[in-house]
């Protein structure tokens, strides 16, 4: 019993722990939503060679000849650049098309007026998520390594379990509001930001995968603590089971050594009557006579 409730610990310890680290990381980092932006192409220059509009033609040969004149012919989606972002709860990064790299902003000044307080809300239930995860897996490592009596490792087991399911739903809450917010930012976001093309990156895989561990190891320690009190009560039950039999068994045996003993102090009394009675006879026979 000890083995399997300690194997079944260990096992909600380490799905507390994925939960707990995919959560975090999906909270700090930028790819719950990926794809790209369709932005005008900017004029060429002597830094820009490439991904421009050069209206006035090649440079080279404007140096050969200042009275030629060159046309773009680009137009429909040529005259565009796609550009790839990646979004996540605090920013929104997007790739520069005049240098290297890549420039970020606030997701929370990108989003709508009316969703600012949908995504806070979002927000503070993904730090109270993080948090009850926290707690949840202090729980269930002093169940595991410092418990000293079944009851004691009861309890907390019971409290592990209804920290975990308690984060597990603000963790469910947490991802809905922001995808609803983020959708909305698609539709009545900034010109300039709105996405052409976009989906789901790892981050968002990374907090759904923490809310499903998160989930399995609320059910294995409420498993745990189901067996355990099953198993308790079970051994309790044979315990008074036998109790009462050997309690039965010694009721008779005690009831048979009365029995006897009571037999064995009459039995005396009786041959002391019976000889009483004889000798009385004895003696009144011959008056009687």
């Amino acid at each position: 019993m000890k083995t399997n409730r300690r194997c079944r610990a260990l096992l909600a310890v380490s799905l507390n722990l994925m939960a707990l680290l995919f959560s975090t990381t999906a909270f700090i980092t930028t790819h719950w939503c990926e794809g790209t932006q369709r932005v005008p192409k900017p004029s060429c220059g002597k830094d820009k060679k490439t991904n421009c509009l050069n209206y006035s033609g090649n440079e080279t040969a404007n140096e050969t000849n200042q009275n030629v004149v060159h046309y773009s012919w680009e137009t429909g989606d040529d005259r565009f650049l796609f550009r790839y972002f990646h979004t996540g709860i605090w920013y929104s990064c997007e790739e520069n098309i005049n240098a290297a790299g890549e420039k970020c902003r606030s997701f929370i000044d990108l989003a709508p007026a009316s969703e600012k307080g949908v995504l806070w809300l979002s927000v503070v239930s993904e730090v109270l998520y993080i948090m009850l995860l926290v707690v949840g897996f202090s729980l269930m490592c002093l169940e595991l390594f410092h418990s000293s009596s079944v009851i004691d490792g009861l309890k907390l087991n019971a409290f592990a379990a209804v920290f975990t399911v308690l984060s597990g739903l603000l963790g469910m809450v947490a991802h809905m509001m922001y995808t609803q917010v983020f959708q909305v930012t698609v539709s009545l976001g900034p010109e300039d930001w709105r996405p052409h093309t976009w989906d789901y990156g790892w981050s968002f895989c990374l907090a759904w995968g923490s809310f499903t561990c998160c989930m399995a190891a609320s059910v294995t320690t409420l498993n745990s603590y189901t067996k355990t009190v099953i198993e308790f009560r079970h051994k309790r039950k044979i315990f008074e089971q036998g109790f009462r039999e050997e309690q039965n068994f010694l009721d008779q045996e005690a009831i048979k050594y009365f029995r006897e003993r009571s037999v064995q102090s009459v039995a005396p009394s009786v041959e002391f009557l019976m000889d009483s009675a004889s000798l009385r006879k004895s003696r009144l026979s011959p008056t009687s006579a």
